[in-house]
């Protein structure tokens, strides 16, 4: 079975203070860091046993994202686990959310073809020549990385100077503020520096709509619950005896809307497994993967698979 994980533990504690998350500086205490790290250990254990296969047939292939409410990178097990996970031949790939605040040299032992990482920019939260050599380091490293921000109005200078500064492969996203309107203008300008923004614009109507959440991924906690997705409080049953197997199968979306990028891009009505082809974890779309196609590519990827306005 090929099945792709997003894993969310109890972790919630963050560096940063970010005004428009609700998660900003909040402390886990030292209980709570134990609980998140035997979670983490627990999950990583039962992902590596799965390539393992047995008389009935091989073991199961996994794509894992990391998708932490605190930031996780700065904790030494995320690091390591991310680490180890990427050398194991049935790991297809394995990928966080960051906001790269972390250092880059534990990289070095990992399997840069199967890791990649999410990177979020977050203005007035670390010096922006910080943040930029954190990405150029990641580059001459050769790992699989892209960036982005929030579309906030006083986020779009910033944003102009990224994608000047970034390397012209490096994908730029931009993700629609919550509780944010756009004017056609103001979707323009963003649209010119992310080709994909169209998509993340406006919530996707998704009420009975197939969606791949619930067959082929899925979302588990730190005690292992699965459920459809992150938004879908019903369970599945339990990673770890197994029960959730029963429950894969094809069902559509019973929520009236999605508007979270982990989310929507599940949406077999969205053509954006195409445009994210290779990279739908870490959000790369496949036209920015061949060295030297760069961000050109992805916007004429953009043009075409730009979603018709409601």
């Amino acid at each position: 079975m090929d099945l792709t994980i997003l894993y969310r533990g109890p972790l919630a504690s963050c560096d940063y203070d970010c005004p428009y998350c609700p998660f900003a500086k909040r402390r886990d205490s030292r209980e709570q860091l134990r609980a998140d790290r035997a979670a983490l250990a627990r999950f990583a254990d039962w992902a590596a046993a799965q390539g393992e296969g047995d008389a009935t047939g091989p073991g199961d292939r996994l794509s894992i994202l990391f998708t932490p409410w605190g930031e996780g990178l700065v904790r030494s097990w995320y690091r390591r686990t991310l680490a180890e996970l990427s050398r194991l031949p049935h790991i297809r790939r394995v990928a966080i959310q960051t906001n790269l605040s972390c250092r880059t040299d534990w990289l070095a032992e990992a399997d840069l073809d199967t890791l990649a990482l999410w990177c979020t920019y977050h203005p007035g939260q670390t010096p922006y020549d910080r943040f930029l050599a954190k990405t150029r380091e990641l580059a001459a490293r050769g790992a699989r990385f892209s960036v982005g921000l929030v579309g906030l109005p006083s986020h779009l200078d910033h944003a102009r100077r990224l994608r000047a500064d970034l390397p012209e492969q490096v994908y730029l996203w931009v993700n629609a503020a919550e509780g944010h309107s756009y004017t056609d203008e103001d979707a323009a300008l963003w649209t010119e520096l992310d080709p994909l923004f169209p998509f993340s614009r406006r919530p996707h109507e998704s009420a009975g709509l197939p969606c791949r959440t619930g067959e082929s991924v899925i979302s588990v906690d730190g005690d292992g619950t699965v459920r459809r997705c992150h938004f879908v409080r019903a369970e599945l049953g339990n990673l770890y005896d197994g029960s959730y197997r029963a429950a894969l199968r094809p069902r559509p979306c019973p929520l009236a809307v999605c508007d979270c990028h982990i989310g929507y891009v599940h949406l077999e009505t969205l053509p954006l497994y195409d445009v994210f082809a290779g990279g739908v974890l870490e959000r790369i779309p496949g036209a920015a993967a061949p060295a030297g196609r760069g961000a050109r590519s992805v916007r004429l990827a953009g043009q075409a698979l730009r979603p018709t306005p409601p």
